[in-house]
């Protein structure tokens, strides 16, 4: 076959003979086996160090000890087994093990890398397959998956429990923060039909000061300086904008301008808040219990909050009936208070 012939079979679709080619694809597909049998092999031996570990150590315990000792211990214990049953695993291999492990153990798994990105504000979990992270404004896929749908809901579980919640077919949809403020939104079957979902929205470890927004030409001096009148001047202020328009971030600004000498009391569905101030109340909604009862509300809070001699009160995010209540609360003496809501425009 001539050049031309080649040329003209490579055009409509086809391929010519070739044992280069040929010799190339049955590489190709021998390398992807013998990566899979690797990747299994791995699987198999992470499950079996896993089971292991949970018979060395009694985890109930775990959480009386200082988060250096039981990291110390944990490690120990992972390399004890693995001196047993994992001595052909080269050093990076090891030290990848060690660290999935404690990350199984202690933390959120395959999301422990992704947590302590500090470009990344967005972690959205699509399932247990599909994980796209946004940093900058931009969703980018990663290769984070977990094992199955049952190990994604374990992770899920261990979030909502730590802060007295559940997450179940009985009710499938719940909000939570993990300890550094970040915001969780879980929800499973049925209402997911691919399976369970889980969004992490983040929140720096350096919180966006006034100074900041001006820096990065959100607002001018001007426009500081007309906020500060209006918050000194105790004017009622609703922070208005779409997801992930800084709401949240623009509300802790105001708030800096709140006098020391003044009690705010905060209420929020998911406690993300950072105020200044030092006579400040936090009050956090409470779902259901199993038998459907116990739940506290942004309406009941209100309705609490100004039985407790607020001089400000501060709603994270305004969206029910307790819209009523904090209009009312603003125009009988509580001057001064701030809420978000959304909406694109004033």
């Amino acid at each position: 076959m001539g050049l031309t012939d080649r040329l003209s079979n490579a055009t409509k679709g086809g391929r010519p003979p070739d044992s280069a080619s040929a010799g190339g694809s049955l590489i190709g597909a021998t390398v992807r086996r013998r990566k899979d049998a690797i990747a299994d092999s791995s699987r198999r031996l992470k499950v079996k160090v896993h089971n292991k570990l949970f018979e060395t150590i009694d985890v109930s315990k775990l959480e009386t000890f200082e988060p250096a000792m039981v990291s110390s211990k944990v490690t120990a214990a992972i390399n004890d087994i693995l001196n047993e049953d994992g001595r052909l695993l080269t050093d990076a291999d090891r030290g990848r093990l060690v660290e999935e492990l404690k990350n199984e153990l202690l933390g959120l798994g395959p999301l422990e890398p992704l947590l302590r990105d500090d470009e990344i504000t967005d972690i959205l979990v699509n399932g247990h397959n599909q994980v796209y992270v946004e940093k900058r404004g931009k969703l980018h896929a990663t290769d984070v998956v977990f094992q199955d749908d049952a190990h994604l809901m374990l992770i899920i579980d261990r979030i909502v429990s730590r802060v007295g919640r559940r997450v179940d077919e009985s009710s499938p949809m719940v909000d939570a923060r993990l300890p550094d403020g970040s915001r969780i939104n879980a929800i499973i079957p049925p209402l997911a039909l691919d399976g369970p979902a889980l969004s992490i929205r983040r929140f720096g470890k350096h919180r966006f000061d006034i100074g900041a927004l001006v820096e990065r030409d959100a607002l001018t001096w001007d426009l500081v300086e007309f906020l500060l009148a209006v918050v000194r001047a105790r004017l009622n202020v609703i922070v208005c904008g779409g997801t992930g328009s800084g709401k949240t971030t623009m509300l802790n600004c105001l708030s800096a301008f709140v006098p020391e000498d003044e009690r705010i009391v905060t209420i929020e569905d998911s406690a993300e808040l950072s105020l200044q101030q030092p006579h400040v109340v936090r009050l956090e909604t409470r779902p259901s219990n199993l038998e459907g009862r116990g739940e506290v509300t942004q309406r009941d809070l209100v309705k609490n909050c100004l039985r407790m001699r607020p001089d400000r009160i501060v709603v994270g995010e305004v969206r029910g009936a307790e819209v009523f209540d904090m209009l009312q609360a603003m125009s009988t003496g509580h001057d001064g208070s701030i809420a978000t809501i959304h909406a694109n425009s004033p």
